[in-house]
Order: C-alpha cells, then structure tokens, then sequence
C-alpha cells in the first residue's frame, strides 16, 4: 500500500502534506494528520512528529516510532558489545602476554572512559545531522575498533598498543547517549519509561552477548585465538548500518537544539540525575567490564582458566539487562523516584552482601551478591531514564499553566531532556571507570576487593539518601511526576 506525502512541506492547520506528492512505502510515512516525510525514498526527514496527539499517534504514529526503535536498538547492541569487547579479550590474554591483573584493569577502564567523554558529542550529533543518518556514521565507526583487535591480538603485541587499540572501542559507547536522545523524541511521554527501557535494555544486552561470543570462542578455537571474537561483528555492523539506511527516520530539530546542554548544566536536577546514574549505569557497565577479571583474581582456585570464567561472565550483565525495561515499566506504573530509591537501598544491602561473602570466601554468596547488584542495576537504569524526560514534563505543565504557549513548552521539554539524557549517560558511564578503578586499586593492595565493595556500598546509602531528600521526602517541594 503506498501513501502519497509531500516534498514542499505541510499545511500548518492539518498536518497535510501539500505541494508535490510522491507515492511512498505506508510503512515509512503515514496520511493525513499523522507524521509525513520529506522525500520519496526510504530514511526521509519527518516533517511533522505529534506524539502526544493521542489521535495522530493511533493513526500512524506508534508504527513509525517502533520501527525505529527496533533499529536502534540492534545499532546499540552492537555498540555495546564493541564497547565492553575488553572484557572478553582480557580473558584471552594469558602468560605470553605479559600483562598483570592491574594491566587488565586497565584495558577495561580505557574504553569505558572514552566511551563516556563521546556520550556529549554524541547526543548533539542526532539533532546536528538528523538520527537516522547519525546512527548510520555511528554504526560504521564501529568498524575502526573491531578490525583494529583483529590485526593487533597476538603474543608479543606491546602494552601500549593494546592500550590504545582498547581506547579506541570507547566508540561503542557513545551510541548509547545518540540513540537514547533520538528515541527519546519519538514517544509520547506515557511510553518513556517503557521505549528507553527497551532501548538501553536491548543496547545493554551488547554486554552479555559479546561474553558469550567470547565463551563460544575459547570453548571451540581456544585461548589462542582472540582475533576471532571482534572479526565476528564486522559483518553484523554493516547490517546495523544498512538497517539504520534503509529503515529509520530523522526526526525535524529545533533550531536551539545547541544551547540545550548549556541549559541543562545549569539546573541543580541535572547533577543530581547525573549521580543517580553513577550508581545505577556507572555499576552495571563497570561490573560487566570487570566481573571476569575479579573471579579470575578473586577466586582463581574456582576460576583457573579463562573458560571457566567467561561461563559466568555473561550471567549478570544477561540479567541486568533484561531488567531494564522492567525498571521502566515500573517507574511508568509508580513513579521513577520511588523505584530508584528503593533499588538503591536494595543495592546497598547486595554490596553488603558481596563484602561478606569476600571475608568468608565464599563463592556461591558472592556471586549471588554479585548478581543482585547487577539485576538492581539494570532496573535503576530504567527509573532513572524515566525520571529525566518526567522532570521536564513536570516544568512543562507549570510553565503551560502560568502561560505559556504549549508547543513551545514541549518542545522546550523535549530538547531539555534528551540534552540531560546525554550529560547524564556520559558523566554516568565515567561510574564505570571507578568501578574498574576501585578494583584495580584493592588487588594491588591485596588478595581481594573488600575495599572496593565498602566503597560501593558507601556510594549506594548516598544514592538513597539524595533520591529521599529531593525526590520522595513528603513536604520537600518536589517537582511532582516523578
């Protein structure tokens, strides 16, 4: 069935496209009241995006924003499973590599710290170049990395291009902050929760898949042959790119779109959001990077072999992962704030958990701790997410009722938010870069990694303790929604 859409753009009080029609797949653009696009081949630019209108959303709406969804979302998995490729390849990197367990923690921090710093480039890329065509770019960056692993991986390789070829894998990391602001605007605020739920949950599950690539690999070709791992998605990120091609949408941009981060730093809610996603994503992307290596380490009478590691690696980082929309799912149904708060009291109690089970030694306590702490993760990260487009939606019913105009508080809400999505995805992930910190400091000091876990527990009882007092508290002042 094809639909006929404008080329000259539409008309102000219906939605119509006018001017010059071409005939288009109805799978990519909708008729009259619903979204249009510019063009009449696949990718076009949508002219006109109502999601809040409930009628233009059943007309047409929802099908174009879960087609797109849908092709983010498997963009992001590749960008994560390139991002925590480290994690894996630390475990193929034995005797004959020469590198200690300090070294190995280092290889993991790197990328997740660049792939914190591009999260900010990233975000405003989507609204500079259009979200279809940046997941595109981003997707075929992707290749840099992976072919990068697969020439240098072989004993006698020097540390410092290991470190550098690691570094360069932080580009995975920032598909995350581009693709969770462009999915951002394509739903109406009652699906928020639930779309970036799915959206990071599905990009999340990069991390466990790639473990599993990683344990087939040594299962079958053995520790000897880690260039196997990153040449398996060379192909899978050129279907991610045509995917993206051929099949997603550039959302229109507001022209202020720029200044939008300058905004959102300067509100007090951004840090605070920004540290509550320290210890939910920051937790669940540093303990995936490192949870091989710290059973290896920690336990290497259990662990003595990089397979017998990479066969519980993938588990928490899996479940994590599938928690995620769940954890938006619930901050849609009882408020994000109330469901953070108490993931965070639930994750101070699994670091303590984890803490006693280091002191007694004892592994099926540990890892139960372990995969606690990353379940709990994985539904902060989705409160959390649904709280940063709900704080905005709040400041925009206040601003609607003292006057002003509706469209421009929207999209003033809108732009804010996916602005904030990106400061807090990037000032997030650098929690990752202390958890593998934390880690490599305790194993130098010692046989364990006690003080980290104390020190993670601290972080969580500062987590509640802010959630409470800005958020929940009754009689506080609070925004309400959230």
């Amino acid at each position: 069935m094809s639909t006929v859409v404008g080329t000259e753009g539409t008309d102000p009080g219906t939605g119509t496209a006018v001017g010059t029609g071409a005939a288009v797949d109805a799978g990519a653009a909708v008729g009259t009241g619903t979204g249009t696009t510019s063009g009449a081949g696949r990718g076009r630019g949508i002219t006109d995006w109502r999601p809040e209108d409930e009628a233009f959303w059943e007309a047409g709406g929802a099908a174009i924003a879960r087609r797109n969804l849908a092709f983010s979302v498997f963009s992001e998995h590749i960008g994560f499973s390139v991002w925590s490729l480290w994690s894996v390849l630390v475990l193929f990197l034995g005797p004959k590599y020469h590198i200690d367990a300090a070294g190995k923690f280092t290889l993991t921090a790197l990328p997740t710290a660049l792939g914190a710093v591009l999260r900010l480039p990233y975000t405003f890329a989507v609204a500079r170049f259009g979200g279809r065509n940046w997941t595109v770019a981003s997707a075929l960056l992707l290749l840099v990395p992976t072919a990068l692993a697969g020439i240098v991986l072989h004993p006698g390789v020097s540390y410092r291009t290991l470190l550098a070829v690691a570094c360069v894998a932080g580009v995975g990391g920032g598909n995350f902050a581009s693709s969770m602001a462009n999915i951002n605007g394509f739903f109406p605020q009652r699906f928020k929760g639930w779309a970036l739920g799915v959206n990071a949950g599905g990009g999340n599950l990069g991390v466990p898949v790639v473990q599993l690539v990683g344990l087939l690999v040594l299962a079958t070709a053995g520790a000897a042959h880690p260039r196997l791992v990153p040449l398996v998605y060379v192909p899978l990120i050129v279907v991610a790119a045509l995917g993206a091609a051929l099949r997603m949408d550039n959302l229109p941009a507001a022209p202020d779109d720029r200044w939008a981060l300058r905004d959102v730093a300067g509100d007090p809610h951004s840090w605070v959001m920004s540290l509550l996603y320290v210890g939910t994503f920051g937790s669940f992307i540093g303990f995936g990077f490192a949870f091989g290596e710290v059973l290896q380490v920690q336990f290497h009478a259990q662990f003595d072999t990089p397979v017998k590691a990479a066969c519980l690696t993938f588990l928490g980082p899996l479940l994590g992962s599938l928690a995620r929309p769940f954890g938006g799912r619930m901050a849609d149904r009882w408020g994000g704030a109330r469901v953070t708060l108490w993931t965070f009291v639930a994750m101070a109690a699994g670091a303590g958990l984890v803490l006693a089970a280091s002191h007694a030694h004892s592994l099926p306590v540990f890892l139960t701790g372990f995969v606690a702490l990353f379940v709990l993760s994985g539904l902060g990260n989705g409160s959390t997410y649904k709280m940063i487009p709900a704080l905005f939606q709040a400041r925009r019913r206040a601003a609607v009722a003292s006057g002003t105009n509706p469209d421009t508080a929207e999209g003033d809400a809108r732009r804010r938010a996916s602005a904030l999505i990106g400061m807090a995805g990037a000032i997030g992930a650098f929690g990752g870069v202390l958890v593998n910190v934390a880690f490599r400091q305790s194993f130098l000091a010692g046989d364990n990694g006690d003080p980290a876990y104390l020190a993670f527990l601290a972080v969580y009882a500062v987590c509640s303790t802010v959630t409470w007092t800005v958020y929940v508290r009754p009689g506080a002042g609070t925004l309400r929604g959230l």
